[in-house]
């Protein structure tokens, strides 16, 4: 019978955790500051502790065990507790203001429990947070408006910052059986500049698939709202399809490419935004699909 007094290492569950999130060794290498080698000794190092394998591992991917997925949640409430405790009492009045700017989709359905948990942790420290369009926050970025921005991003380039998501977009209706005439398609949409507007009418110019914008709404509840009352089809994050909208498949639509999202940050970051820069990308990795 296996002891019940061993002593999990908090590091070996910090580069799980990442490694998780990223769905890379090099990439997870890369945020920690390690050699590779030295953070596959470490997941071994862990999974002997626990007798369990955690990790299936191949030449192109990573991906969480059964096991592994169970154990995810123990590890994020151990980083949690673990990073509670030192901020209570290394950092007990840390003050300040962080400008986080971020997409509205992303911000509505990922990071309400994030920034909670760190507006709990440091409540001396206060948040503003912006939602807009990517393109408008990497301009106000690039003005000094913002100390942190996440951004979509194109998965296939190599994200400026810190890659911190990565999730299947979809194209979504208010009923399964929308587009069954061949007339053009009637696109649901953000004005420009809109990663989600550009992706959708690229990948139906590719198939030659004729298009047309029958609405056009700023705001994610505008977008929502059209599409459950039929007036076109949409392009969401398939974590992100509300109840009663649906996903299509098939009928001459063609494949979207994955969603992107990248944490930047300003050349001098103060240590509250340094702070919240951490706990972003490491909270992010509790839900974050990556290529898991």
């Amino acid at each position: 019978m296996r002891p019940y007094s061993v002593n999990l290492d908090i590091d070996l569950i910090r580069t799980f955790a990442t490694i998780a999130r990223l769905g890379s060794f090099t990439q997870a290498a890369e945020i920690i500051g390690r050699q590779q080698s030295t953070i596959s000794l470490q997941i071994a190092r862990l999974e002997q502790a626990i007798d369990t394998r955690l990790l299936d591992r191949s030449p192109r991917s990573v991906r969480l065990t059964t096991q592994g997925r169970v154990f995810l949640d123990y590890a994020q409430k151990m980083l949690d507790l673990n990073d509670e405790a030192v901020s209570r009492f290394a950092e007990p009045a840390m003050t300040g203001v962080v400008r986080l700017g971020t997409p509205e989709d992303f911000a509505t359905r990922h990071l309400p429990h994030v920034l909670a948990r760190f507006a709990q942790t440091y409540r001396l420290v206060a948040l503003e947070v912006t939602c807009d369009l990517t393109l408008n926050l990497i301009d106000g970025f690039r003005e000094g408006r913002y100390d942190l921005v996440l951004v979509k991003q194109e998965p296939a380039i190599k994200a400026r910052g810190t890659r911190v998501w990565r999730e299947p977009l979809v194209w979504v209706s208010g009923s399964r059986d929308f587009l069954a005439d061949d007339g053009p398609v009637p696109l649901v949409v953000s004005p420009p500049p809109c990663v989600y507007r550009k992706r959708a009418v690229r990948a139906l110019d590719t198939v030659r698939r004729p298009w047309r914008i029958s609405y056009t709404c700023s705001a994610l509840s505008g977008t929502l709202a059209a599409v459950t009352a039929g007036l076109g089809i949409a392009v969401l994050p398939k974590d992100m399809v509300p109840e009663g909208l649906h996903v299509l498949e098939g009928g001459g639509l063609p494949e979207l490419e994955d969603t992107g999202i990248a944490l930047l940050q300003a050349k001098e970051l103060s240590q509250p935004a340094l702070r919240l820069k951490e706990h972003i990308v490491r909270s992010l990795g509790e839900t974050g699909p990556g290529s898991l």
